[in-house]
């Protein structure tokens, strides 16, 4: 049994910066599309349904600010003096909306309040580094969205922020302490990565990665726009839905191919990505979690990394060839798992492809929280996690560079996205990408053991 306040640090301390902060320096555009910029955030939205008191709302997240230094830290990035600096505990920000008696569905008004959340610019210099808009249908029915900067949170994290949220607020309903978890602390993470670095394990990974990237460049794909073309950059959102065959179909062919969902999808992309002019050394860019370590699972931070998965196509004569090769790709790599800083230092030219003036890089990833609420009650109030947002935003959390495919398989169907930077696509080109995705898939998953030359 734990209280958040045992956490509270008195006075900012300064501690070094992980290597995932320092990637985030080495893309940094310099602008406000940039990930210091104000729509470099995580979103999230959850529905609520119990008898909601928002005072004690604002408390449970007052304790959560406490409990997790990373919501109270500040980036500090001039070149050698470059570091973290964690603050004192902080108030975060809690808007009410009041959206009874506007009629129509309150799904949907629910996600129009997400998104126009994520469309809100957050400035990174704001502390603490997360905030929260609450849409109140009436007393027991509500949509509370959660956002953070991307600097201090990832996806992993923000399922624990709002698990912890909800024990906090159960807590102080009842009067009594919150049981959670310890949570760790960020520092503890860059404290063993720096000590980790130095050591074998690591060294050994490094080898790996120059061996396995010799040569590879992360696949190009062609952009609509030019680089130079000097378009205003935001990051628009598509989103689309395929049906519960597709994810009934996956999952069967996972099993039957000792894979797993996330390789099963990751072949039928590398395919697209062939398909489409990418040949037949295929470098998919993916993100992992990046914990590393089990004691660092219930700690709030950006851990996650960026991982270029290469997969030779030339000796594939079936979709379970690819399969079998994306399977070893997978396993190799998670094994050596580094973060890209280290791989990019193995293999310096990995980028050059993919940052021409007609070109970017499009990466994959398949959403597996185990974390993710789905009509869970804790005290007297029940949270479900918005896992099937559907409609599109002009302007929605960036990116950096390219494109971000967003796969997850909650049933009925397989529920995706695709970001991207406006300046160099259109959101025409992202609607054929994914009905081509949803071609290759289908053929794929139909007939495994069909020679590619016939798909």
């Amino acid at each position: 049994m734990s209280h958040p306040h045992g956490t509270a640090t008195a006075q900012a301390e300064r501690i070094p910066l992980s290597l995932q902060q320092d990637f985030l320096r080495l893309i940094d555009s310099g602008t406000d599309a940039g990930p210091f910029g104000p729509w470099y955030t995580i979103v999230g939205g959850w529905r609520l349904s119990g008898p909601l008191d928002v005072a004690t709302l604002q408390g449970a997240l007052d304790d959560l600010v406490v409990r997790h230094e990373s919501l109270r830290t500040s980036l500090v990035r001039d070149g050698e003096d470059s570091c973290q600096v964690v603050g004192g505990p902080g108030s975060p920000s809690l808007t009410v909306h009041d959206l009874s008696g506007q009629g129509g569905s309150r799904d949907l008004q629910a996600e129009e309040l997400v998104n126009e959340v994520e469309s809100t610019p957050f400035p990174m210099e704001r502390t603490p580094l997360i905030g929260a808009v609450l849409g109140r249908f009436d007393e027991r029915d509500a949509v509370l969205a959660l956002a953070a900067h991307h600097t201090a949170v990832d996806g992993w994290s923000m399922q624990l922020v709002v698990r912890d949220l909800a024990e906090l607020y159960a807590a102080r309903r009842a009067g009594r302490p919150a049981v959670l978890p310890d949570p760790g602390q960020y520092r503890e993470f860059v404290a063993w990565q720096r000590e980790y670095e130095r050591g074998p394990a690591a060294e050994a990974s490094r080898a790996f990665w120059r061996d396995t990237l010799r040569g590879a460049r992360i696949t190009p794909v062609p952009t609509d726009h030019a680089r130079g073309a000097g378009l205003p950059a935001a990051t628009s959102w598509h989103r689309f839905l395929l049906a519960e065959d597709f994810r009934t179909a996956v999952l069967r062919l996972a099993r039957t191919t000792r894979t797993t969902p996330f390789m099963v999808l990751l072949a039928a992309y590398a395919l697209l990505l062939r398909e489409r002019g990418g040949g037949e050394d295929i470098v998919a860019p993916t993100f992992t979690p990046g914990r590393m370590q089990s004691r660092m699972l219930d700690t709030v931070g950006s851990f996650y990394n960026f991982v270029p998965l290469r997969v030779d196509l030339a000796p594939c004569r079936t979709f379970a060839d690819v399969l079998a090769a994306v399977r070893r790709t997978c396993l190799a790599a998670h094994t050596h798992e580094l973060p890209f800083n280290d791989i990019l230092a193995a293999a310096p030219e990995l980028l050059d492809a993919a940052g021409t003036d007609r070109t970017a890089d499009l990466a994959f990833q398949v959403v597996q929280s185990p974390l993710i609420m789905a009509d869970q009650a804790v005290g007297d109030l029940s949270y479900t996690a918005m896992r099937r947002r559907m409609l599109p935003q002009p302007v929605g959390s960036a990116l950096p560079d390219g494109a971000l495919w967003n796969l997850e398989l909650n049933a009925p169907g397989i529920v995706g996205s695709v970001g991207y930077l406006s300046n160099l696509f259109t959101s025409e080109s992202m609607v054929e990408l994914t009905i081509d995705f949803q071609r290759v898939l289908s053929r794929v998953l139909s007939r495994p053991d069909q020679e590619l030359k016939n798909l």
